[in-house]
């Protein structure tokens, strides 16, 4: 992902709102407004903590936030810092804390339940498979998308807020989280990953009941319910839920982590498979073309659509995020090659290109061996979207750094830095932009970039 680090006051991208999306220990969430674009983005402005251990924590938060590309994960755009707080740029959702509509609810039905539960547990699996804990699951920190029914397709469910967030793949020992979603493990000071998978349980049964499985009048008394585990369904409240949902809860809620339901475990499971919904694509017949087109188009554009795939919204692509999620058949927010295959003889289209081991490598920008949402959503993009002018212009002032309306050699090899694609030299910048500097000044101007985003690639 590209997330930018900028130097500049971010006044002087961003019109600051007035109004408070939300407010925590560490600061408030506002609204904010691209200057030149027009796009409303959330800003989450951090006070700079004066602890060491605290800097080092809003470090960790930050570097595990710009590693992060999934559907149901917020999106960090872009980081500024002043002498007093530093800014998160992120995508903006207007739908509202999961826990304020389960308020208004009161609870859920089970098949909003199983939508809200696909999601979760797609982001938690995603996490868990790059090692990170979130420790701090709670329907306070899932926001919706828009405030539209939990059934339209443009209502996604965002995990937010990692500042509890550790990577590890062994034991922990710090006590966080909240009391009535903490594991009992937790409380003791020896656990792992799968502490995560407590709290959903506890999600998924405030989810249909519309209240807690451990309650309490004060967190002590919460806490003591949540170390001894037990926990019931009231006649009354589930007699209309199904078996199948109670057995998941079990399974999330089991004491002993090693019998703990996993994130992939429970997409697996015979509820979420009946009850959440299947992403159902018409594959377009020129998929494997535009993947082909894409693994070999210059870097520089690679980049460019890296980030404008990155700045589209829900809306914008929805059809291709439905395709992705038909691809990712075990739903880890990853496609392997083999998945790709088998979404190509589901779709019933002709057999697999002898070249798509060769295309995947091109497109697998960051060399894990798979590809990113991202990474897909910029192999896939129609040219009508990514060539808009506003959508280009947004893209090129990522890489016009220092704001004078040119892209330098220096500008190009910071922002590939920071996306991670490549450690470019200034001599291999200089090659790159070669074909579309072409007054030869050595920068690049937005008529060239346009020039560059419409022609051919060498």
């Amino acid at each position: 992902m590209f997330v930018i680090t900028n130097e500049g006051r971010i006044t002087s991208k961003y019109a600051m709102s007035s109004s408070v999306l939300g407010e925590g220990s560490q600061g408030s969430v506002t609204k904010a407004k691209n200057l030149k674009s027009g796009q409303w983005l959330a800003v989450k402005s951090i006070r700079k903590p004066k602890s060491k251990e605290k800097q080092a924590r809003l470090q960790q938060e930050i570097a595990i936030m710009k590693m992060l590309d999934h559907p149901n994960i917020i999106k960090l755009h872009e980081i500024f810092e002043d002498n007093r707080c530093i800014y998160l740029v992120m995508e903006l959702c207007t739908g509202g804390e999961l826990f304020e509509r389960i308020l208004a609810m009161g609870n859920f039905t089970e098949l909003q339940a199983a939508i809200l539960m696909q999601q979760i547990m797609r982001s938690v699996f995603y996490l868990h498979n790059l090692q990170i804990c979130h420790r701090d699951l709670k329907p306070e920190n899932f926001i919706l998308s828009t405030k539209g029914p939990i059934e339209q397709k443009e209502t996604l469910l965002k995990l937010i807020d990692f500042g509890f967030s550790r990577r590890s793949n062994g034991v922990l020992t710090t006590r966080a989280g909240t009391p009535y979603y903490v594991s009992p493990q937790v409380l003791t000071g020896h656990y792992d990953i799968e502490c995560d998978m407590w709290s959903v349980g506890v999600i998924m049964y405030v989810m249909l009941c519309g209240y807690p499985p451990f309650g309490g009048e004060t967190d002590d008394e919460v806490l003591r319910k949540v170390k001894l585990g037990t926990f019931s369904f009231v006649r009354n409240d589930w007699k209309h839920v199904s078996p199948d949902a109670r057995d998941l809860i079990r399974m999330l809620l089991k004491m002993n982590p090693t019998e703990r339901c996993t994130a992939e475990q429970a997409l697996n499971h015979t509820w979420l498979k009946d009850r959440a919904p299947k992403a159902t694509v018409d594959m377009c017949p020129d998929f494997v073309d535009k993947l082909r087109k894409f693994s070999s188009t210059n870097k520089l554009k690679k980049a460019v659509l890296h980030i404008i795939a990155g700045h589209l919204n829900d809306k914008q692509i929805q059809s291709l995020r439905d395709t992705f999620h038909h691809l990712d058949e075990n739903g880890d927010g990853l496609l392997s090659l083999q998945e790709i295959v088998t979404g190509l003889q589901k779709a019933e289209m002709p057999s697999s290109p002898a070249d798509l081991h060769d295309i995947m490598e091109q497109i697998d920008s960051d060399g894990s061996g798979l590809v990113d949402y991202t990474e897909f959503l910029a192999a896939t993009l129609n040219q009508r979207t990514y060539m808009q002018e506003d959508i280009c212009w947004n893209a090129f002032r990522v890489f016009d750094i220092n704001g004078d309306g040119k892209i330098s050699r220096e500008e190009i090899a910071k922002v590939l830095h920071e996306g991670d694609l490549e450690k470019s030299t200034l001599q291999g910048v200089g090659l790159m932009m070669k074909d579309f500097d072409t007054n030869g000044d050595g920068v690049i101007d937005f008529e060239e970039f346009m020039h560059m985003m419409r022609g051919g690639d060498s």
